[in-house]
């Protein structure tokens, strides 16, 4: 005996619909699924805040997006930053200049650097100062923040012959300056114009020539170390498509030009 069974056409529809519905759900979660990859740093702005606009937030955050994932950066004083990237609190730095993962072995430092900076120095009381190189600051003092490794390296093979102050952030360097407590800040060109333009300072001026031009790098936890040279290749990419040129011409250049 074969047996029939009969649906309703009322009812196919409304599993058909069900099933189209279910779908799109599914296909929708998974294309908003993203992984996010968090990096910290101690840039603030041009370079990184909270809205992401930042320069270093754009350029890391697009090559992180043509690989499958997206950014989220945090932003915290600069030892703190790599002491949570080397313990894996956070996945990696958003910049820092070669050669860290000497001292923090758990960070990958990614191969292709994306931007270099210019550690200059801000001076109030002394605009016409000529700077010849970290020995130049032999009989000064000077604010840094802490965690630069870049300047405490320099800067601390001049021993006692230079007057030092670590600060938390630049707010604290640039007060110590205005108030005439020390004679130069040292710090990044492009972070140290953007604090001047957004605090209306006009009675303090960038040195030059600088003290430096170091390369930046991304470092990433060695738990994401699959990552890495698809992240390389990538920011390399991006500097042959004109990706990094027009995000610099749209972000850091007006300030040069301030």
């Amino acid at each position: 005996m074969n047996t029939f069974y009969f649906v309703d056409s009322n009812i196919s529809k409304v599993a058909s619909k069900s099933f189209i519905l279910l779908c799109t759900i599914f296909f929708s979660c998974t294309a908003f699924s993203q992984h996010t990859i968090v990096l910290n740093t101690a840039f603030g702005p041009p370079s990184s805040n909270e809205s992401q606009t930042g320069f270093a937030d754009q350029v890391v955050g697009e090559a992180f997006r043509r690989i499958g994932y997206k950014l989220e950066t945090v932003r915290m004083p600069a030892e703190r930053a790599l002491i949570n990237a080397d313990r894996g609190i956070d996945d990696g730095e958003l910049a820092r200049v070669g050669g860290l993962q000497k001292k923090y072995s758990n960070l990958i430092q990614v191969p292709e650097s994306y931007m270099s900076i210019d550690m200059v120095l801000f001076s109030k009381n002394h605009p016409s100062f000529i700077v010849n190189g970290w020995g130049s600051m032999k009989s000064h003092s000077l604010a840094i923040i802490s965690g630069w490794k870049i300047m405490e390296k320099n800067f601390s093979k001049l021993g006692n012959q230079v007057e030092i102050i670590k600060t938390d952030n630049a707010q604290q360097s640039f007060t110590l300056l205005r108030k005439d407590r020390v004679d130069f800040v040292a710090y990044s060109n492009w972070s140290g114009l953007a604090y001047l333009k957004a605090n209306n300072v006009t009675d303090i001026k960038l040195l030059e020539p600088p003290l430096a031009s170091p390369k930046f790098y991304v470092y990433l936890h060695k738990k994401h170390k699959k990552i890495v040279p698809k992240l390389s290749a990538e920011l390399k990419k991006m500097k042959e498509d004109g990706t990094i040129n027009l995000l610099f011409d749209e972000i850091l250049k007006p300030l040069k030009l301030h």
